[in-house]
């Protein structure tokens, strides 16, 4: 008995290590932009809330371990039927109380989100339109007339509102550093307002389930002085070779990994996903790949 008590003990000692070493990497917990930090703070709140709850539930518990153990010389009792309306009344009570407290700051940050961030109001965001496809990202910059590949270029201190669609299945846009995630849908068109603080190198993902190779779908973000960004924009588009649409279906509407690539030009001169939903359908199909999306691919056949 005691060899299994000592193991039992061992291995309670060792548990929060185990817990903790799966916190390496808690980047919701490390904000680097406005947004992410709303949403930290939530967690925050949050995660004292629960703590607090816990104490309190382990205190009453222990307490009453105590106070109503079974004693030596204790008479038998017929225990009563009727409950204690005042617990009842508190026990009701305490848990609206709380979902009420934490629905005020969770509704304030929902709306604080969609906004633009007060240290980035006295600049115009930069609009990126992203659009995923199995299993790659694609970032337009229609003002700078210039496109990457699995490769985010952002300036720092400068609100960016991304426009979010796909080229395909269903995916979900997150910078963990920068903000929560969203996600990008083909035949329409979702939004998502970030903003880097500064300058830095970050990491984003696809974070929707969507295949086999949906682990190796992610992205680096380099956020630069906004000064530097305007002469990368504008290098880029007088050096980077053009994008055309011949390279744009032969190589990123099918399914599969790329590396990094840079453009001058964007899709958007000949094709939205966002208001082209069947676009890489057709190619597929032109190409002889077969479609990721069955359901769609036989919308488009009953279509035509």
């Amino acid at each position: 008995m005691r060899k299994w008590w000592k193991l039992f003990s061992l291995s309670l000692m060792m548990l929060p290590l185990l817990v903790l070493s799966g916190c390496s990497q808690l980047l919701v917990l490390d904000p680097k932009g406005p947004m992410a930090e709303i949403q930290a703070n939530l967690i925050w709140l949050s995660i004292g809330f629960m703590l607090f709850i816990v104490l309190v539930v382990f205190i009453l518990f222990t307490y009453m371990l105590v106070k109503y153990r079974d004693r030596d010389g204790d008479e038998d009792y017929d225990p009563e039927q009727h409950g204690s309306t005042k617990l009842e009344i508190i026990w009701t009570v305490v848990p609206i109380l709380i979902v009420i407290a934490l629905s005020v700051p969770t509704v304030r940050a929902i709306y604080a989100l969609e906004e633009i961030p007060e240290n980035g109001s006295d600049k115009d965001p930069l609009v990126v339109h992203v659009t995923s496809v199995d299993w790659k990202w694609m970032f337009s910059y229609p003002e700078e007339d210039i496109e990457t590949v699995n490769h985010l270029v952002i300036p720092a201190d400068r609100p960016v509102m991304f426009r979010l669609t796909s080229a395909d299945s269903m995916q979900s846009f997150w910078i963990p550093a920068l903000g929560g995630q969203k996600y990008s849908m083909a035949g329409m068109e979702t939004k998502l307002m970030l903003m880097a603080n500064e300058p830095g190198e970050f990491w984003g993902r696809n974070s929707n389930f969507n295949g086999e190779e949906f682990t190796g779908q992610e992205f680096t973000v380099t956020a630069m002085e906004e000064s530097e960004f305007d002469a990368w924009a504008e290098e880029t588009k007088e050096t980077a070779p053009e994008l055309t649409q011949e390279f744009y279906d032969e190589n990123l509407m099918v399914q599969g990994q790329v590396e990094e690539m840079i453009f001058s030009g964007t899709h958007l001169d000949w094709v939205n996903h966002a208001q082209n939903a069947s676009y890489a359908v057709e190619v597929r199909e032109r190409l002889g790949k077969e479609p990721v999306n069955y359901h769609l691919r036989e919308k488009v056949k009953e279509e035509e």
